[in-house]
């Protein structure tokens, strides 16, 4: 899957928007695209490399998840909550496009708890 595809099924989902949050800060953050539901983050990677995206998870899988080739921690983010996921051969493409609705839907249901 190539950037602008990964792009457009992100902003696929109702509610979604895109941004780029982290211009202001570290230089090797500024090419870090966000995709978000209400104001919660639910995936982002670099656009520069587009190697790896970084997804939300339930925690009840992380640990099963990381046992596949191609899904890591997280740098610099919760390791109980997030997940590297390796953006080539290592894992399907079906599987990563699971696990980013997995992410969304994630987030999305959180935030409609909050406002119920």
């Amino acid at each position: 899957m190539d950037i602008e595809n990964f792009r457009a099924f992100c902003l696929s989902f109702p509610d979604t928007h895109e941004g780029m949050p982290f211009q202001g800060f570290f230089k090797n953050s500024r090419s870090i695209l966000v995709f978000y539901v209400g104001k919660k983050m639910f995936c982002f990677f670099d656009i520069d490399k587009f190697d790896y995206c970084t997804l939300k998870c339930d925690p009840e899988l992380v640990e099963k998840l990381r046992q596949h080739e191609g899904v890591e921690k997280p740098y610099n983010l919760s390791e109980k909550h997030w997940i590297n996921v390796a953006l080539n051969a290592k894992v399907p493409e079906e599987m990563i496009k699971d696990l980013v609705e997995k992410s969304y839907r994630l987030v999305a249901a959180s935030i409609s708890k909050k406002n119920t």
